[in-house]
């Protein structure tokens, strides 16, 4: 896996809102006014980036970027506006369950006919397909817990010791080379990608930053962290068969020992895992904090509205011929991943 200890290179602007946040980080400008804010699509390529790009300071920087911008008041103000408009937005934007047992219930059923990426994917998906996948959502498994362990702090009790058990499996189980963004470096590099961390910033569509930021949101608010346990039940419960499809189709297209081992892993983890979320953290916090239930309602529900654009963007574009990106992914260059038993 490679490492960048300054962080990745900062990528390009997609409007004023983002093009501003570039310019303060590099001590060049001012940031974007309020009113600017208020009126961007909160779903958009500029907002998301702007926040995605605050957001990044809490993990590894950027190289250029001096480590004490994660702090900057400024910046903090400017990104709690771009928090507002997006958490308004969400909020009105997504259809929520009666309860926790309902929106829990939704997501152990799966669809006879799914019509998902994973389903594309393993049942007629090619390679260039896979390729632009794994580069999209290379933005959170790169750092895959990563945004989860801010709640550890928050928890108590049950559904602290459980959710660090789940996050001690997503880090490895004290194995550096079974850490999972190493196990999806390995995955991108079997289908010829760059696995530095950070390297398709440029190229990954706002509905993917939509999803990253969504986790760093949740996380990073101790009062959102029923959100946050919503949104890690919702991808705990949904991972197992959903891999299952991921590693039929990366065997199918070819890609590679490495790319399905990534899935295979998490057909047998996450269905572990689905059990250990839905009694010991959910039911942890809720036994401890009843009130939070609608929030574990939101996270979930919210989840599923942001993949769902996500869905919609990567599949309208593939069944059109043409790229989800917003840049071109270079040619596949062949290399060797080492073995993982």
């Amino acid at each position: 896996m490679a490492h960048d200890l300054e962080g990745p290179r900062l990528p390009s602007a997609r409007g004023p809102l983002s093009g501003a946040v570039l310019d303060h980080l590099l001590g060049t400008g001012p940031l974007p006014a309020s009113e600017a804010v208020a009126g961007a699509d909160p779903y958009g390529d500029d907002l998301q980036l702007a926040l995605y790009l605050c957001y990044e300071l809490h993990y590894r920087g950027f190289a250029g970027v001096p480590a004490d911008r994660e702090w900057d008041p400024d910046l903090l103000r400017a990104r709690a506006a771009l928090e507002h408009r997006f958490l308004a937005a969400l909020r009105a934007d997504t259809p929520l369950h009666d309860s926790v047992e309902d929106a829990v219930g939704e997501l152990l059923v799966e669809p006879a006919d799914g019509t998902g990426v994973s389903h594309h994917l393993c049942e007629k998906g090619e390679l260039w397909q896979l390729r632009e996948y794994a580069a999209h959502r290379s933005l959170y498994h790169l750092k895959e817990a990563d945004p989860h362990a801010w709640v550890l702090p928050r928890l108590t009790g049950r559904a602290k010791a459980a959710m660090a058990a789940v996050e001690f499996d997503e880090f490895g189980g004290g194995r550096a080379d079974r850490v999972h963004a190493r196990l999806f470096a390995d995955l991108m590099t079997d289908l010829g990608l760059d696995p530095a961390y950070g390297r398709y910033l440029d190229a990954g569509c706002a509905q993917a930053l939509a999803v990253v930021n969504m986790m760093s949101l949740f996380g990073l608010h101790r009062e959102l962290r029923g959100a946050l346990v919503g949104h890690f039940a919702a991808v705990e419960i949904t991972s197992s068969p959903a891999s299952r499809r991921l590693a039929e189709a990366m065997r199918r297209a070819g890609a590679g020992p490495a790319a399905a081992f990534f899935y295979d892993e998490h057909v047998e983890a996450d269905a572990v895992h689905e059990q250990v979320v839905r009694h010991e953290v959910i039911g942890g916090l809720l036994a401890d904090e009843p009130h939070l239930a609608p929030d574990v309602v939101f996270g979930i529900d919210a989840t599923e509205h942001l993949e769902g654009r996500l869905a919609e963007r990567l599949l309208d574009a593939w069944h059109a011929g043409t790229s989800s990106l917003r840049t071109p992914l270079d040619a596949p260059v062949a290399t060797e991943v080492p073995h993982i038993s």
